[in-house]
This record gives C-alpha cells, structure tokens and sequence, in this order.
C-alpha cells in the first residue's frame, strides 16, 4: 500500500506540474505541428499526390503524432528528473524507502501521460485537414504507448546522466532530431535509393513510425512484428538501464 502511494504522489506530482502550465507544455507541440500540417501537407503535399494509395497529408499524420509523443515525453521527463537533481529535490526520494522502480515507473508514467495528451491533441488537430482512416486500434495504442514509455525512459536516464542543463539538450538535439526527421515521418523509404533504404533500418525511430502508420491505414515499410519486437527490447533495456542508474546512485552521490 505505501509503495503504491509513493507512486501515486509522483505520478500527481508530474502531471500537475506540466498541466499546470500548460500553455509551454502541451499548446506548443499542438501549434509546431499544425504548421508541418499546413506547410508539409497543404502546400507540398498537394504537388506530390499520393504515397502507397494514401494521401500525403494523410500520409504523415502518424509520423507527426508520433514526433509530437517523442518529444514530449522524453522532454517531460528529462526536464522534471534534472530539474530535481540540480536543486537537490530528488535526494528527498532517494533517502526515503521508495524502492528504485517505483520512482523510475512514476517519472515515466508522467512523461507517458504528458505524450499521450500531447499526440491526443495533435490527432485532433488532424482532423480539420484530412480524415485518417483506422485500421487496428489496437495496435494505434500499442505502439503510442510504447513510444512513450520507451522515451520516457531515455529522458529519465538523460536527466540522471547529466552533469548540466547543457548535457540535456544534446540528446534532443543531435541524437532525436536527426533520428525523427529521417525515420519515415515524411515520406516512405521506399523512394529512397536502395543504399539509404538500408541505412534507415538502422533507424528505431522508423519502427515506431511505420508500426503506429500500419494501425491506421495497414500499410508499413517495414515488418509490424520486428517493429513491436524492437519496442518491447527498448523498453526493457532502458528499464533495466534506468533501474541499475537509481539503484547504485549513479550520477546522484555526487
């Protein structure tokens, strides 16, 4: 029962704290994307037609809800865990008998929350420029739920890992930028020449694109299982990174 209150409080505690200001934590990911809507899918997207029989705007609504759960979720959590550690919060938890999964699964679950509302009102926004059909629902909430949690988790162990406010931007910046931008968000890799097409493999980040693409229209770049299999290896490898972090104090004796 404590151990389920403890983890309550943290979960409050993150989603108060992003709702409560709300206007730099969920309005701007809504505007970025509806811009990409009016920019990418109005005005290029009419002079390229369709992508697989899909229209182009239809086309990238999955991708730029998923960039908007990436984003938002990683963000949430590496910007809440260091903001604790910088101002010394975070040794509150850790000398209280939380254990040290309870307090990785509180973060994430508030990064989740926040990926989820934030991709939530992107798709909403979606709607006023084209009709994206649903294919599997399920799999829609496997993969956005999964996305988030495994972001969530590279947040919580950038914010963990970084030393200051400069060493938790440069995952964002030049690890998830780079990634989202060329993991399919805008166009199948099938146009690619066959070299690059290889080289996306590589890419996790097209997984969870064309994975979340297949639940609406049935139709992915890449095999849906291998996208779910590398979801569910993230997440492991991250939890288990995340966990061994907080358990030995790793970047948060000193």
């Amino acid at each position: 029962m404590s151990t389920f209150i403890a983890y309550q409080t943290i979960v409050r505690r993150e989603v108060n704290r992003f709702m409560r200001i709300w206007l730099q934590t969920l309005l701007p990911p809504v505007i970025t994307q509806t811009l990409y809507f009016v920019i990418f899918g109005k005005f290029i997207g009419s002079q390229l037609g369709q992508i697989g029989g899909i229209s182009y705007m239809s086309f990238i609504v999955p991708g730029l809800v998923m960039m908007a759960v990436i984003n938002s979720s990683y963000s949430n959590v590496v910007s809440s865990f260091f903001s604790s550690k910088f101002q010394r919060n975070v040794e509150e938890i850790l000398v209280s008998p939380t254990p040290s999964w309870v307090i990785m699964a509180g973060y994430v679950t508030g990064g989740v929350v926040r990926g989820v509302i934030v991709g939530a009102l992107v798709f909403s926004v979606s709607v006023f420029f084209t009709h994206p059909h649903i294919f599997n629902i399920f799999l829609i909430g496997i993969f956005i739920l999964f996305t988030a949690t495994v972001f969530s988790l590279g947040g919580l162990a950038n914010g963990i890992l970084a030393r200051n406010f400069d060493d938790v931007s440069i995952v964002p910046t030049f690890v998830l930028t780079p990634l989202t931008y060329l993991g399919g968000v805008f166009y199948s890799i099938m146009s690619l020449p066959v070299f690059w097409q290889k080289v996306s493999l590589f890419n996790p980040i097209l997984y969870m694109v064309n994975g979340f693409r297949y639940g609406f229209y049935g139709v992915s770049d890449v095999s849906v299982i291998a996208s779910v299999f590398i979801l569910i290896s993230f997440t492991a490898i991250l939890a288990l990174m995340n966990f061994y972090l907080l358990k030995n104090g790793i970047g948060l004796k000193n």
